[in-house]
């Protein structure tokens, strides 16, 4: 009697590839005792995508169970991860100004966060009375009013752009040190969110591959 071999597949909840025929070894990683299963497994051809635009689709582990079956039914498959997984369709662009067009975006995202941060700090001084409350603490502690800025104001302005750096861990290209940021979880977080809606839609709409 032949030996059973066992092949692991490990499935992320989302993937991106960008070639039109999707691999079983672009979407998951396989394990086997066996190098040459391994490679066989992950060679089985999952899906071809018929354009050559953006395209999102919900995928079933028991499609790739099924797929794996078919091809070698003396394997015994045993899938570890997310039950469902998106595979994102995102071809090469080869556009001449596409470089361009992406410092642009970059551009026009960082000049929104520089000015809308500049609002919120100027109207939050204001609805705060800032102005009014530094001069009120000089008057209590030193009796006398103060024509110019004085400590208050130099800590005042060193403190909020230090502050901010600190709370969101990173200053131009560096980290302070190696846990993510409060914006890098938050856009984690959005992204699990819009993948499980996207799973829960294909499945409402009967758009999954399923087995």
């Amino acid at each position: 009697m032949s030996q059973q071999i066992t092949v692991f597949l490990q499935f992320d909840q989302s993937v991106l590839v960008k070639k039109q025929g999707v691999k079983l070894s672009d979407v998951a990683t396989v394990y086997a005792t066996d190098p040459a299963i391994k490679q066989k497994v992950g060679a089985i051809e999952l899906y071809r995508f018929a354009n050559r635009e953006k395209e999102k689709k919900v995928f079933s582990v028991m499609k790739v169970v099924e797929l794996v079956d078919t091809s070698y039914p003396e394997l015994t498959v045993t899938p570890v991860g997310e039950p469902d997984f998106i595979v994102e369709y995102k071809p090469e662009k080869k556009q001449k100004f596409e470089k361009a067009r992406e410092w642009g975006k970059a551009l026009f995202v960082s000049l929104a966060v520089f000015f809308g941060s500049a609002f919120t700090i100027v109207t939050f001084n204001k609805d705060a009375s800032v102005d009014e409350i530094f001069p009120m603490i000089y008057r209590l502690t030193e009796g006398a009013e103060r024509s110019t800025p004085g400590e208050l104001e130099i800590g005042y302005s060193i403190g909020l752009p230090l502050g901010i750096i600190l709370f969101f861990n990173h200053f131009l290209r560096k980290k302070i040190d190696s846990d993510p940021t409060p914006l890098q979880v938050q856009m984690r977080q959005y992204e699990k969110d819009v993948n499980s809606t996207i799973i829960e839609n294909a499945a409402r709409e009967g758009k999954k591959e399923n087995a």
